[in-house]
């Protein structure tokens, strides 16, 4: 007998005017090709438990209470759904050019909402959820807008390269020589 899963859909959250083919595109304002119209601090999202294989969650973390939007994607992600977050570094300049920005962020930000990362098992009690496992994180640095940044490719290779060299960049002073642009990470359920 043949088993009848249903089938998951992928969810570009915030998507804005970046709408994704294939994706439910969701959006607090009613721009051409949202599908749904909704504001993602409404909670809980529209959609019933365990709806998506995958959330793109690409610049918007940083303008709402994050916290609780988090908890709201690891219940409508399937188990083994992933999250794909991308988030400015607290070193960028776009935390403070865009006076919507909320939040900074770090690498090990999102350590708090996964089992047995080093925050996660040091202050796991803050919060009644949790992701199983962070599949990837990468800092990304701009190496495109101006010639100015040509050395931000070697930077990003060096820093990339092992999480405790995230670290490092972040705990000193190399950080502020050479800032960031985003944070790119995928958490698990």
């Amino acid at each position: 007998m043949k088993s009848s899963s249903p089938v998951l859909q992928k969810l570009n959250l915030g998507c804005g005017t970046h709408i994704k083919e294939g994706w439910v595109n969701l959006d607090s304002a009613p721009l051409p090709g949202v599908d749904i119209v909704h504001d993602i601090e409404n909670l809980p999202l529209p959609f019933a438990d365990n709806s998506f294989d995958e959330v793109l969650c690409n610049d918007i973390l940083e303008h709402v209470e994050y916290i609780p939007v988090l908890k709201d994607i690891l219940r409508i992600l399937a188990p083994g759904g992933a999250v794909h977050i991308r988030v400015p570094h607290f070193t960028s300049r776009n935390n403070y050019g865009d006076p919507t920005h909320k939040k900074r962020f770090c690498v090990s930000t999102f350590d708090f909402f996964v089992r047995g990362t080093h925050m996660g098992r040091k202050r796991g009690y803050y919060f009644d959820f949790a992701f199983s496992t962070i599949a990837s994180v990468r800092i990304d640095f701009d190496y495109t807008s101006s010639r100015l940044f040509f050395y931000n490719r070697l930077v990003e290779y060096l820093v990339n390269r092992k999480p405790r060299y995230q670290e490092l960049y972040e705990m000193t002073g190399f950080c502020y020589l050479f800032p960031a642009r985003n944070i790119e990470i995928t958490l698990v359920k």
